[in-house]
């Protein structure tokens, strides 16, 4: 099982895997960490005999035995791994709150087999993943002193189907709580509602064997993981134009099934990939998700979705696309170049300007101080010429070391990719401001030269209307906002003679600080969004002074704002520029540009000022890599083409 590590992103990297799956990855027992565990009521008294498995389970999140030994709990062994096993009893009550399956935790590698019949002694325990201070949910276990069996190859207790024909989750996670309802422990009390309640849902089904009939995959397969809709996507929330299905506010679509492939090894699966029949295993839960461990590797079925591309700018046609090559650096392998190329030459009819994050600089990851790109941009301008495509020009400011965030040693930094075969031009101006500013906003000292990556880039009103003080440069790197995360890069451009202002950027990623949408907190905290909505600010306040300095100014703002259309921080950009978010005149079910854990997103964005927006303009997503497993980017690339001729 091979994974990837991502900055910013809401996928489930290696370090972040359930202790299950880091233990099949090879971590030797004797070194495994100690397992953080929910507090016991004191004093752990000896629980009376003839407890079963849903009286451990309880009816809620915590077990009411928490803490306490039993003694001979009967079950069916279902799954096996390298530290314990799953059970399940095949007499279970009438109950749907009580699951009847629990994962018995051994600590070294069990000799029971799978269709044993089973009585275990042990201690009942919460396992919360991530530490006893995480906002995950803990998994209730049974921490194992003695396991006696009783018989061999008895029949399997039946799976209880989820989705239609079986038990449907609730359309969402927890019920909706009033504006502004203060956050709850749900282990801590406020009922337990599996008929209402998602997240109780999946708890009252924790530990037991589930099956999942003819499913669709929702998202390509990541770190193991692959995402699904069962029956086809039957009765299934709002679907994407591709087979998706849509995020929206305050529903996190309960609906999909995570198939996991810590016991099996699953299919590599992209969006409308099938899984026909029935795909079975046992329900954990993990960091912040329920995931069906399966059991038996089921056949997929291809789904044929094809990577889109775009039509080609026209003449008289400013096409500005979006691009993030997170992770590019000359380490990079080649057919990863060569793909990014394609999606270039390909999928965007090589645009006039692309707004890039995430280049890294020429070492990648080795913290060596090294803060130059030009070697991962050459190779990349080379791949492009390679594969067709047209000579391309770039423009960046490198950071200081380390001052920038993302990954340790990479310096990563947005950047403008442009060609000039068509009209466009960029402007340069390292220095001194532009030469026809008005006398009430003079031109800096000639000969000055500030240090780009800590200098503020100014608005100067000219004789022909708006300029930067500094092209490119950066918008306030000093304030707070932008501590320890990318900066925004403005550069000042010429289409054909008429000066465009672009802003290319991105914004502070979720982190894990966040609080999941299946955790324990609900509704869950979002402690990165305050910068975010501090980086809208700071982003207005510069489109404002453009605006300011020349009313009808053209202005594109474009990048990864890494928040949905209709999200606190980006709704502020818009109404505090008039600046028009483009994705919000796409259709709903066709705007996403990432995939995240199977719920389709939108959070990359071009923005125009009034200006442009009047022009007459196309805005595409060219779904290339979200929604595909083992591609060249993790997101979605945009275009927008406006209709511009020259002043």
């Amino acid at each position: 099982m091979a994974h990837t590590s991502e900055t910013g992103r809401t996928g489930r990297p290696p370090a972040v895997r359930s202790l299950i799956v880091t233990v099949v990855l090879g971590v030797p027992l004797a070194v495994m960490p100690v397992r953080p565990a929910l507090a016991a009521p004191a004093p752990a008294a000896p629980a009376p005999a003839g407890r079963r498995i849903h009286d451990v389970q309880g009816a809620g999140h915590v077990s009411p035995l928490n803490g306490a030994t039993v003694a001979q709990v009967p079950g069916v062994v279902t799954a096996v791994t390298v530290n314990g096993f799953w059970m399940q009893d095949p007499h279970p009550d009438r109950d749907v709150a009580t699951s009847e399956g629990v994962y018995v935790f051994t600590r070294s590698r069990p000799t029971v087999a799978v269709r044993d019949s089973v009585h275990v002694t042990g201690k009942v325990s919460e396992f919360r993943p991530g530490g006893t201070k995480s906002a995950n949910l803990g998994r209730t276990e049974i921490d194992a002193t003695a396991t006696a069996v009783v018989a061999h190859g008895v029949p399997l207790p039946p799976p209880v189907v989820i989705g239609p024909g079986g038990r449907r989750p609730p359309t969402s996670s927890i019920k909706r709580l009033p504006p502004f309802a203060p956050t709850r422990d749900v282990e801590k009390g406020g009922g337990f509602d599996p008929a209402h309640d998602a997240l109780d849902f999946y708890e009252a089904l924790e530990g037991m064997r589930v099956r999942v009939v003819n499913a669709v995959a929702v998202g390509p397969s990541a770190y193991g993981e692959i995402p699904v809709l069962p029956a086809g996507g039957a009765g299934a929330g709002i679907r994407t134009a591709r087979g998706g299905i849509l995020l929206r506010d305050g529903d996190a679509n309960p609906e999909r099934v995570v198939l996991d492939d810590a016991l099996v090894p699953l299919p590599a699966m992209n969006v409308g990939d099938r899984l026909p029949g029935t795909t079975d295993g046992v329900l954990d839960y993990g960091y912040g998700e329920f995931t069906v461990l399966v059991t038996a590797t089921p056949k997929r079925a291809d789904g044929g979705l094809p990577r889109q591309v775009t039509r080609a700018q026209r003449p008289g046609e400013l096409a500005v696309a979006t691009a993030d090559l997170s992770g590019l650096s000359p380490d990079t392998p080649a057919e990863r170049f060569e793909a990014l190329a394609g999606d270039v030459v390909d999928g965007l009819k090589a645009p006039d300007l692309i707004t890039v994050t995430g280049v890294q600089d020429n070492t990648g990851t080795k913290d060596d101080g090294t803060v130059a790109d030009d070697q991962t941009v050459a190779e990349l301008i080379s791949a492009i010429s390679a594969a067709g495509g047209p000579a391309y020009d770039w423009r960046s400011i490198p950071p200081r070391d380390k001052a920038d965030g993302g990954e340790k040693g990479a310096n990563e930094r947005a950047g403008f990719l442009f060609r000039t075969d068509r009209g466009l031009a960029f402007v340069d101006r390292p220095e001194g401001g532009p030469s026809d500013a008005l006398a009430d906003d003079p031109p800096a000292a000639a000969g000055s030269r500030p240090d780009p990556a800590v200098t503020s880039v100014r608005v100067v009103r000219t004789r022909t209307g708006p300029a930067l003080s500094l092209s490119p440069g950066r918008i306030t790197p000093g304030d707070a906002a932008w501590g320890a995360t990318g900066k925004p890069l403005a550069g000042e451009v010429t289409w054909h003679g008429r000066r465009i202002i672009v802003v290319a950027g991105r914004w502070f990623p979720k982190t894990g600080d966040d609080q999941p949408a299946f955790g324990r907190f609900q509704p869950p905290l979002r402690p990165s969004e305050w910068r975010r909505q501090a980086q809208a600010k700071a982003v207005a306040g510069f489109v404002r002074s453009v605006r300011a300095a020349g009313r009808d100014a053209d202005v594109i703002v474009a990048g990864d704002l890494n928040e949905r259309e209709y999200a606190a921080p980006v709704q502020a950009l818009t109404k505090q520029t008039g600046l028009t978010d483009l994705s919000t005149r796409a259709p709903k079910n066709d705007r996403h540009t990432a995939v995240s854990g199977g719920n389709a997103e939108t959070l990359d964005h071009i923005l125009l000022s009034p200006s442009l927006n009047r022009r007459k303009h196309e805005y595409d997503v060219v779904h290339r890599n979200s929604e595909f497993a083992g591609t060249a980017g993790r997101r979605d690339p945009t275009v927008v083409r406006i209709a511009l001729p020259g002043r």
